[in-house]
């Protein structure tokens, strides 16, 4: 399936990693409605690419993400009630997406990561993000609720730690993130950035796209199913993993000490 025409995002696949880029630098990259449904097409478009092996999401002009966009917040007032719901529902929606997406989802994260940025940051399978970028949950100053991004904020730093953010709308930067284990690396400069993402995303490629696939569906799992079943399930897709093609490959590799063909 093709990639989708966006005008809100800049898209460029190079050797299996599509590099989505939130692109309204005019208003750091607030994200508007637009945006949510072009990210939703550009996921829904790859998810059964075996040959895209990761995602990087990361916003133009120094900044991710500063939240949503009071414009459509603007727009939705005069439509009602119903307008609202269904606004901010689509966000929530597209957070799911993002986060059962099967690929390695790799958040690169510089300047304002607010609100909504925030919540993208915490659905990703690794961040990345510059000491100087300034993380927070800036919904309640302006009288509103975090409603779609609390749970993945409670999941990604857990209860205690959510509370105090979302409750004092504390601004932090990359290192107290990290610190949170929001981020997994908070790095000096732009420089030291590029290269940790360039790292992470050589480490990704030393995975099978099958078996990284099912092992995040797999951890994903943990949270919503029960364990005996899901060990069961889970038995059923090492026998499938291990007589496959992948594992076959896999084990070869290793006894002939070569590079496996999904990492060259």
């Amino acid at each position: 399936m093709p990639l989708p025409q966006c005008e809100t995002l800049l898209l460029n696949l190079e050797a299996g990693v599509l590099h989505i880029t939130i692109n309204r630098p005019d208003c750091r990259n607030a994200m508007s409605l637009n945006m949510v449904h072009e990210l939703r097409a550009v996921l829904d478009s790859v998810k059964d690419d075996l040959s895209v092996r990761a995602l990087v999401l990361r916003g133009a002009g120094g900044h991710f993400c500063a939240g949503g966009d009071i414009k459509d917040m603007a727009g939705a007032r005069s439509a009602g009630v119903d307008a609202f719901r269904e606004l901010n529902r689509a966000f929530g929606a597209m957070l799911e997406q993002a986060q059962s997406c099967p690929q390695v989802l790799v958040a690169v994260l510089e300047g304002a990561v607010l609100g909504g940025g925030f919540g993208l940051a915490c659905v990703s399978d690794i961040a990345i993000a510059s000491s100087s970028a300034k993380f927070g949950l800036p919904e309640t100053t302006l009288g509103i609720i975090p409603a779609q991004i609390a749970p993945f904020v409670v999941k990604r730093i857990g209860l205690t730690q959510a509370r105090r953010l979302a409750l004092t709308a504390a601004r932090f930067n990359g290192s107290e993130a990290e610190r949170l284990g929001l981020v997994h690396f908070s790095e000096p400069d732009s420089d030291a950035l590029e290269q940790r993402l360039h790292e992470v995303l050589g480490q990704i490629r030393q995975c099978a796209p099958q078996a990284n696939r099912q092992t995040k569906a797999l951890l994903l799992a943990t949270e919503i199913e029960e364990l005996g079943p899901l060990l069961d399930c889970a038995a059923v897709q090492f026998a499938s993993a291990v007589t496959g093609a992948e594992g076959a490959e896999g084990t070869m590799a290793f006894v002939q000490k070569r590079t496996a063909k999904w990492a060259e």
